[in-house]
């Protein structure tokens, strides 16, 4: 077995709560969210709002879908829009969402695009009101294919490993959404359909990572018998922290360069990858091997108690047996002292007589 630097499941404590500070404004925002409380960008998808075409005869580039665009309607209409992106076969043209916006809004934005980039009347292509019954229907159909995907998941890690395993890797999931949930709302991210996505994305790479771990730990399992299941959790969580920081990090260079050079739409999209990406190995290195230690002895305490308030309810149901009672000690009386034996007396000295009658024979 190898060297660990020190006990990771021992330390559980701080990283617990370090997890508790980054999942803290997405739990809050999810909680207060049926109440009327919205700390979420929302974006049109989930909430409705207002769409705007423009035909601008020239590519869009990513300056003016990430920069130009937005300040230009934000200076109309005093809404900054929610997502600027082209479209258009050529990339000619541009796609902006923005909240629900009045008639006197509208007309603002098409003035000052029409101004700006010398468009006419019939460059508008589009300006119209969206509902958000589409975005509703993807978010149903979007929490039905998760919750289906995590069960699935715990299945499938009981069978392979145990049912406490299989705790702690849904746990370390809802840990990671958390913290996605908590980077839209501290960074604002419009949140759209295309959270669906990432949310997907994240399950299946953390599940994945975790699993890494798991399997390390039923391979020491078998070879370190003599040691305690923490200490094998710690040795395997060790053994495959170099494998979890490399694959992370490969994948953080890919999306970290679509990030930087991509455009605005492609930045909300990547970004809260990224970190779920950097949550995803941070559960699974310091929380998924110690919260199945945790699971696993929590079961097993429970066991035991049950176990033990079983045999105590038998135990307690059952007559108990009179105990025979001791009969009276009798009186001993002590014995007597036998009186002292008389000595014999000494015999007399006949050997005179005897000589005497030898002589007269």
């Amino acid at each position: 077995m190898e060297k660990k630097r020190f006990s990771i499941v021992k330390k559980f404590p701080i990283f617990a709560i370090i997890s508790l500070i980054l999942i803290a404004p997405g739990l809050v925002g999810l909680v207060t969210l049926p109440f009327g409380l919205n700390l979420f960008n929302m974006d049109v998808d989930f909430v409705g709002g207002t769409s705007l075409t423009f035909n601008l005869h020239t590519e869009v580039t990513s300056d003016m879908s990430g920069k130009d665009i937005p300040k230009l309607v934000e200076d109309a209409c005093g809404v900054a829009p929610s997502t600027v992106q082209k479209t258009g076969e050529n990339d000619e043209s541009v796609l902006i969402k923005c909240t629900k916006l009045d008639n006197e809004q509208q007309s603002a934005i098409v003035e000052a695009m029409q101004e700006t980039y010398n468009l006419e009347d019939k460059d508008t292509e589009n300006v119209s009101d969206v509902n958000a019954t589409i975005g509703r229907e993807a978010q149903n159909k979007a929490v039905t294919a998760a919750v289906i995907a995590v069960i699935l998941m715990l299945l499938y890690i009981t069978i392979r490993f145990e049912f406490t395993s299989g705790l702690a890797a849904v746990t370390c999931l809802a840990h990671d959404l958390l913290v996605i949930l908590s980077a839209y709302i501290v960074l604002q991210i419009p949140f759209n359909t295309s959270f669906i996505a990432v949310a997907l994305t994240i399950l299946g790479y953390s599940i994945n990572a975790s699993i890494i771990v798991f399997d390390r730990v039923r391979e020491n399992r078998r070879f370190a018998r003599r040691e305690s299941f923490d200490e094998i959790v710690d040795t395997s969580v060790w053994q495959t922290v170099r494998r979890t920081l490399f694959t992370s990090i490969t994948t953080l260079l890919t999306i970290g360069m679509i990030f930087i050079f991509g455009v605005t739409s492609l930045r909300q999209f990547t970004l809260p990858i990224i970190v779920g990406i950097v949550a995803g190995g941070y559960s699974s290195i310091f929380l998924a091997g110690s919260l199945w230690a945790k699971y696993r002895s929590l079961i097993r305490k429970n066991r035991q108690a049950k176990a033990s308030a079983k045999l105590g309810s038998k135990d307690s149901g059952k007559p108990k047996k009179e105990e025979p009672k001791a009969a009276p000690e009798a009186s001993v009386e002590e014995p007597k002292q036998p009186a002292p034996a008389q000595q014999p007396l000494p015999r007399k000295n006949n050997s005179k007589k005897n000589k005497r009658k030898k002589k007269k024979r």
